[in-house]
């Protein structure tokens, strides 16, 4: 056979393994592609082109931006990140002097704590927009991209052809310390992560637990797990999971080779893939429609081969005992009690294990819950800051309601 008959038989190999997934993957698919039928029946392609681009135009989500700077990881791969400075002291428009923030560790001029927003798989830094938006000027934050997300670098050990390294959550936990020599490499930290961000926050402890009992002075798990992932089954019948679960990373890998065929077939599925995104990213029924597109940008921007490359890094997280690195550390675990990709359960498990934590469970919330219910996330994390001293107990950081009504 001659070099291109196997290239092309492989090929086709790959795409009868996709064709026979598909069915499998069809079963999660069942109750958003019966919406978006309703809808066709409804509403025109064209008509809901034009909705998301008037969505995209009249949301101001992800418009923040802060300083730029960039890291360097271990293996090479540029890491992009923005700084937010927290505002000087400054007279009031009252003229009465503003709030004295909390010395730290008794130093008379301390170093401003630093809060370090790490996000989401399929996402970047902009889904802490409320978050970020209600901090502006109080608290000096990092909002930074996971490799191969955002603006960040395509990992550099994962482009490497047949000597690519998969990624792995430990290397995401190097990423992030690479980021924080950058860009706060002194002073008190708080450590902010949602889903993947808050496994990578969990590596981090565990290869560098020297860095967290000397400068980590609090954080926030939000949506995320400390393992048991596979045990995960997305509101799926058990035997319709199992047989995604089989099928899945090998499907990611066939897909992922041909990146360039599925991006131009991505635009044709659009309407398919808002209903899996909505249903996977919320709970409530009456979202905000311009925080749902903003999610499926968010989602969408992300290349399948990223997307196939990272899966299989969360089936081998394991980082219960990282955990305890954090155990005098103040703390905030977080979750949906709707949220269908890492369950409330995961969160609560996280909290038995950190006796400082606070644990809270957003009602009607989903695994986006910090765009869904800005409000609690928000008044929370600013709970944690007042309890660790990084802003005064006083402080206004404004009022960012709800995107959802309760859910029917």
């Amino acid at each position: 056979m001659s070099e291109t008959s196997a290239v092309e038989a492989a090929a086709a190999g790959n795409w009868r393994r996709a064709g026979f997934a598909g069915t499998a993957i069809g079963v999660v698919a069942a109750g958003a592609a019966a919406g978006v039928a309703m809808e066709r029946l409804t509403v025109g392609r064209g008509m809901r082109r034009k909705a998301r681009l008037a969505l995209d135009a009249a949301g101001p989500y992800g418009a923040l931006r802060g300083t730029p700077g960039r890291a360097a990881a271990d293996d090479g791969t540029e890491l992009y990140y923005e700084v937010d400075e927290a505002e000087a002291e400054s007279t009031a428009e009252s003229g009465a002097p503003a709030p004295r923030r909390r010395r730290l560790f008794g130093s008379r001029t301390p170093t401003p704590v630093t809060v370090v927003f790490s996000h989401g798989y399929c996402l970047n830094q902009d889904s802490w927009h409320f978050q970020r938006a209600a901090l502006r000027g109080l608290v000096r934050t990092v909002h930074w991209d996971q490799r191969s997300h955002g603006r960040s670098g395509r990992g550099v050990a994962q482009r490497l052809g047949p000597d690519s390294v998969p990624v792995s959550i430990d290397q995401l936990g190097r990423d992030l310390k690479a980021v924080i020599d950058a860009a706060a490499p002194e002073g008190p930290l708080v450590l902010v992560g949602h889903s993947m961000g808050g496994m990578t926050v969990m590596a981090l402890a565990d290869q560098y637990p020297e860095l967290i009992r000397e400068r980590v002075v609090g954080v926030a798990f939000v949506g995320t797990s400390c393992g048991r992932l596979g045990e995960v089954n997305y509101g799926l019948p058990v035997a319709g999971v199992n047989a995604v679960r089989r099928v899945l990373p090998g499907v990611l890998r066939a897909l992922g080779s041909q990146a360039q065929l599925v991006e131009r077939a991505r635009g044709a599925t659009a309407d398919l893939f808002a209903g899996l995104i909505k249903r996977y990213s919320f709970s409530s029924r009456d979202v905000d429609p311009a925080i749902v597109r903003f999610a499926e940008r968010m989602i969408e921007g992300t290349p399948i081969d990223v997307v196939a490359e990272f899966y299989p890094a969360f089936t081998d997280h394991d980082k219960s005992d990282a955990l305890g690195v954090f155990a005098e550390v103040p703390a905030l675990a977080l979750a949906g009690d709707k949220d269908l990709v890492t369950p409330s359960s995961h969160t609560e498990s996280i909290a038995d294990l950190l006796p400082d934590a606070e644990l809270v469970i957003v009602e009607d919330g989903g695994h986006l819950v910090m765009l869904e219910h800005p409000e609690v996330v928000t008044d929370r994390l600013a709970d944690l800051l007042v309890r660790v001293g990084a802003v005064p107990a006083a402080t206004n950081v404004g009022t960012y309601g709800s995107t959802a009504q309760p859910g029917g």
